[in-house]
């Protein structure tokens, strides 16, 4: 982290970001701001950063058994380009602790369900962010702590016949890529095929980003020493709104975000147990 780093698209400074014993904030990354303030609802002291371009910030704690976790909430935008710029500044401001809050498309509606969830092991990037940070040959691979704290809190909550833990596909065009706009529309929907038939839960656009940047920085701060304050860590849940072909409208779907809201907030007190208290 630099001392001197000045953002320009998020209201913070490093102080805003502090605490938890050295580990900083945990911060949710959902792709609005609107989704951002409904988890700072769940928060206690909240605080309020607005900016210009609408990634808000909200600052906060969570209870938990008497404690206090220091929390933030978000908005990533849409895409590739604007995660990569909120999540380096966020970075910079001295964050290590990353948790997607997202949404995404099933490739598997028969076997993953609209109105379900997925615990993002790894994403597929077929975007051109990260090919600016690491060779296409890297994967993109979620922190095992926080799969992990997923899959407990999971458990914890009763979703986990709910939840699915797997492979996401990323990707740069919503609207060609996966809703066949355009004359390349066949050669999209092969490629989608191939990655249904390789076991790609859902498609999504923002958690390869996330995961490269994540990797990279915690390379980076791991050279420091073994303690959790240098270790940047980082995961994604998703809530299924639609198939490959259509949005869905329903209360399944309302549920599902709902649903993934409340299993991120429990996976971050399931691992601030691990790592703060």
């Amino acid at each position: 982290m630099k001392s001197f780093f000045k953002p320009y698209h998020i209201n913070a400074t490093p102080e805003d970001f502090a605490g938890n014993n050295g580990i900083g904030r945990y911060v949710f990354l959902p792709g609005s701001d609107g989704r951002a303030k409904e988890i700072a609802s769940h928060f206690s002291k909240k605080k309020v950063k607005t900016h210009d371009r609408g990634h808000n910030l909200y600052l906060g704690t969570l209870d938990f058994d008497g404690n206090k976790i220091d929390v933030a909430a978000i908005s990533s935008g849409m895409g590739c380009p604007s995660t990569e710029i909120i999540v380096h500044e966020l970075y910079n401001l001295g964050v290590k602790r990353f948790l997607r809050v997202g949404t995404a498309g099933t490739l598997q509606p028969h076997l993953v369900r609209v109105g379900e969830l997925i615990n993002v092991h790894g994403a597929v990037r077929d975007e051109d962010t990260t090919r600016h940070y690491a060779p296409v040959e890297v994967p993109a691979i979620a922190s095992l702590e926080f799969v992990s704290a997923i899959l407990f809190a999971a458990e914890n909550l009763g979703l986990s016949e709910q939840l699915h833990t797997g492979t996401v596909h990323c990707k740069s065009s919503l609207y060609a890529r996966e809703l066949a706009a355009g004359p390349l529309a066949p050669e999209n929907q092969a490629y989608l095929n191939l990655l249904l038939q390789s076991g790609v839960l859902a498609t999504e656009m923002e958690s390869a980003t996330l995961l490269i940047q994540s990797q990279l920085y915690n390379y980076q701060l791991m050279q420091q020493g073994p303690a959790p304050q240098f270790r940047v860590l980082a995961g994604a849940i998703l809530s299924l709104i639609a198939t490959t072909d259509h949005f869905e409208n329903s209360p399944e779907v309302d549920l599902a975000v709902k649903n993934s809201i409340a299993l991120a907030i429990e996976a971050v007190k399931t691992l601030a147990v691990q790592e703060i208290f």
